[in-house]
């Protein structure tokens, strides 16, 4: 006896075996997986969303409330399950598995618990990038174009080094329609600018401490960024994002360190990294920042 479906739908070619597909999984569904997959539906970067997570019954709850909406939504099929088989075919697979940042807690303090965690997940995930210092970037930009008063995107500024305390903006590379702001303004970031835009690197550093402090926790801003990496590999748009890549070798620095350079990112992943010229005091901030991250690095147990 033919199915409802049979009845209502006849088909003219058979079915594929295998279908190309674009495939997207977020690992551990909590506040920020959550704003990373809600930013990629949103962007209609996936015909396919997986979510894995440990707790079952929140993932089956996460997974069902977004399918209610799919009539809005140009993804196809959202899937969850607690086992990491759910993840087979995926392009790219975002892990924001690790533990919270507590206000007032820096980021250093959590890198031995979040070694724990991503031990046992990394092995089972294939071809890992660090989205390093994307975000930090991103909010670079916010406060420069807003103090500027025009978009973010116009505006192009750089955060280099270690994704907390230590990391670099880097002044010489600060440019708004090609004009560069240190030409018009050569003490610009530094402690003799007669304007303080020093000030504006500080806030960047401290922007996720303010954010944690009001709410408790951040996530949209990290979802929006881990997002526009994904848009740069799905769509095959060969953009620089700075990005966690080995560092040995670049401004004499001799410790196999990962910290954020300027990378290309595309559809084969993170394919080259910028040549990006540096100031004598940058150069020191950028070996300090890998010198902060080596001391803890060495230390790390189970690496």
């Amino acid at each position: 006896m033919a199915t409802l479906k049979e009845k209502l739908i006849a088909p003219v070619v058979e079915e594929e075996a295998t279908v190309q597909n674009n495939k997207i999984t977020a690992v551990s569904f909590g506040l920020v997986g959550m704003s990373c997959a809600i930013c990629v539906l949103g962007k209609s970067l996936a015909d396919e969303l997986a979510l894995v997570d440990v707790l079952e019954g929140k993932l089956k709850g996460e997974m069902i409330n977004p399918q209610h909406g799919s009539l809005f939504l140009q993804t196809l099929k959202i899937v969850a399950d607690k086992d990491c088989s759910v993840t087979a075919s995926s392009k790219i697979v975002v892990v924001t598995a690790g533990v919270r940042q507590q206000e007032g807690e820096r980021h250093l303090n959590l890198v031995q618990k979040n070694v724990n965690v991503f031990k046992f997940i990394i092995p089972q995930m294939v071809n890992v990038i660090g989205s390093g210092c994307n975000l930090d970037s991103a909010r670079f930009h916010c406060l420069m174009a807003e103090n500027l008063g025009i978009h973010p995107s116009s505006c192009h500024v750089w955060i280099l080094g270690e994704h907390s305390d230590s990391n670099v903006a880097v002044w010489i590379g600060v440019n708004v329609a090609g004009f560069s702001l240190q030409e018009l303004n050569p003490e610009i970031g530094t402690d003799n600018a007669s304007e303080n835009w020093k000030e504006v690197h500080k806030i960047v550093v401290e922007s996720a401490h303010e954010v944690i402090k009001l709410k408790g926790y951040t996530n949209w801003a990290i979802g929006l960024s881990v997002t526009g990496l994904i848009e740069s590999v799905m769509n095959n748009l060969p953009r620089i994002h700075p990005m966690s890549t080995m560092v040995k070798g670049m401004y004499g620095i001799e410790n196999e360190v990962f910290l954020s350079l300027l990378c290309i990112l595309n559809a084969r992943g993170l394919t080259s990294i910028i040549n990006q010229k540096l100031k004598d005091n940058e150069v020191a901030q950028f070996k300090k920042s890998t010198d902060t991250l080596w001391d803890i690095q060495k230390d790390l147990k189970d690496l």
